[in-house]
């Protein structure tokens, strides 16, 4: 274990504030989810794991939640079978949010909770099926689209800690894809990638099945000006969003057709370095990883003074 920075000293009420806002903004309405019992029950990945500190960062978990889903998007059969079955057109906000959700009770839940949650995943994919608008005919459960849709969020929230939050060497984001083989089996994606050379593989066996689309387009105009932040932080909202499609590789924005303004300048990248950093630093007393750090009896500073060699 190595010692890392610990968390910001926060006057009181700001660290209330802060909390209380996080709590209104990462939970959906009615969906209350308590991380701290059962006492003692592990995750399905431990506290000393690469994915309890990659989730942890709420702002590269937001911007890599949108990398992953761009990329999502970007295989029709996935497009039409989220468009078409969900509610992102008409409560982006609550969708979002629930989204949000599912992670944190993946990485920070107990373990009977997080497989409990998967199970009812499972069984809503089982009755989603459609035809995509080119003709092609789609199931929510099929193998390869679920290797894929784990494969985009695992490429999503590893990147954009990575890029914006603390650099990972290839061992530690080989440990974060192997960490998450048990969780994507539970999910059906037997064969999502557990390591970065097998997620090269995928990402060039999917290629030709990408397609430019404007569900892509419009996902981010709503995603940008869905109300997460207040009017006034909102241009931090639409600089995260751009922040997301940053990671993609380029050969992707090509596919889709993305330009300039889904890059960010060197300004923009340095502004999000520091809201990442910044968040990597604030800890929050109701967030998922405290609460599942008291249901281990661990201290609430537990990630922020421990870690696994990054």
């Amino acid at each position: 274990m190595q010692r890392i920075l610990s968390p910001l000293p926060l006057p009181g009420i700001v660290s209330r504030r802060l909390d209380q806002r996080f709590v209104e903004l990462a939970t959906p309405q009615g969906m209350n989810f308590d991380f701290a019992s059962p006492a003692m029950e592990e995750a399905l990945v431990p506290a000393s794991s690469i994915s309890w500190q990659v989730f942890k960062n709420p702002v590269t978990v937001f911007v890599g939640g949108i990398t992953a889903v761009v990329l999502e998007l970007a295989e029709p059969q996935v497009r039409d079978g989220v468009w078409q079955h969900s509610s992102f057109r008409t409560a982006a906000l609550p969708r979002t949010q629930r989204t949000g959700l599912a992670a944190m009770v993946t990485v920070y839940g107990a373990r009977s909770k997080a497989e409990a949650m998967i199970s009812a995943v499972n069984r809503r994919h089982q009755t989603v099926t459609g035809t995509t608008r080119e003709g092609q005919a789609y199931r929510a459960d099929d193998p390869v689209l679920l290797d894929w849709v784990q494969a985009t969020a695992s490429f999503g929230f590893l990147q954009a800690y990575h890029r914006y939050a603390r650099p990972l060497s290839d061992n530690a984001r080989n440990r974060f894809l192997a960490e998450g083989k048990n969780a994507a089996a539970l999910y059906g994606a037997h064969n999502a990638p557990a390591s970065l050379e097998e997620m090269d593989r995928l990402f060039e066996t999917m290629r030709p099945r990408l397609r430019r689309s404007d569900v892509v387009f419009e996902f981010l105009d709503m995603i940008a000006d869905v109300p997460i932040l207040s009017p006034t932080l909102r241009p931090f909202q639409k600089l995260l969003t751009r922040a997301a499609t940053s990671l993609l590789p380029q050969w992707v924005h090509t596919h889709l057709g993305l330009d300039d303004n889904h890059q960010l300048s060197r300004a923009q990248f340095a502004i999000v370095q520091s809201l990442a950093f910044a968040a990597e630093r604030i800890l929050l007393p109701s967030s998922p990883p405290v609460q599942a750090c008291r249901r281990l009896s661990l201290p609430d500073d537990y990630l922020y003074r421990n870690a696994p060699a990054l």
